[in-house]
């Protein structure tokens, strides 16, 4: 891919993410939520109950944030925590019925945002985008991995040649 094309299609790809979650921001922001809260509250809609370290997982972000958004989740009452019953030193998240209905806004909002997004396309091209846009996350996520698992061997090398 020559230069031109590269940037066309990395620009692309970072002005809608940029542009989607400010208007993902000013939709949720009358619900009382930041961006990132929706998807921990639909992932618990979607499973139920999770232990934290699952959250991160699901959500794909470091547990910190998860901690973060589930302490300010369950400061406004729309998610219980509490200690796993086999691992105290996990947190079960839960929503709470105040949770449950948010989520149910949240869904509604969610679905006028995705045909906000891709209003004036064709029915078949929305139908192949998640499996195209999966595709660009996984291509982006092995690299990523890749370049963790290089990193942490030429840190042990360097620690070794020490």
């Amino acid at each position: 891919m020559d230069f031109a094309a590269a940037d066309a299609l990395n620009q692309a790809i970072r002005l809608l993410s940029l542009r989607h979650r400010a208007r993902a921001a000013a939709l949720l922001a009358p619900l009382g939520l930041y961006p990132g809260q929706e998807a921990l509250l639909l992932e618990l809609d979607r499973t139920g109950p999770r232990i934290q370290a699952q959250l991160s997982d699901a959500l794909g972000c470091e547990p910190p944030s998860v901690t973060l958004m589930t302490k300010k989740l369950e400061a406004s009452g729309h998610i219980s925590r509490s200690p796993a019953p086999t691992d105290k030193r996990a947190t079960v998240v839960a929503l709470t019925d105040r949770g449950r209905a948010l989520a149910q806004r949240v869904k509604a909002l969610w679905c006028d945002l995705a045909e906000e997004t891709v209003a004036g396309l064709p029915a078949d091209t929305v139908a192949a985008l998640p499996a195209v846009l999966a595709a660009l996350t996984a291509n982006v996520d092995a690299q990523n991995r890749a370049d963790r698992a290089g990193h942490r061997i030429r840190a042990e090398r360097n620690t070794l040649q020490a």
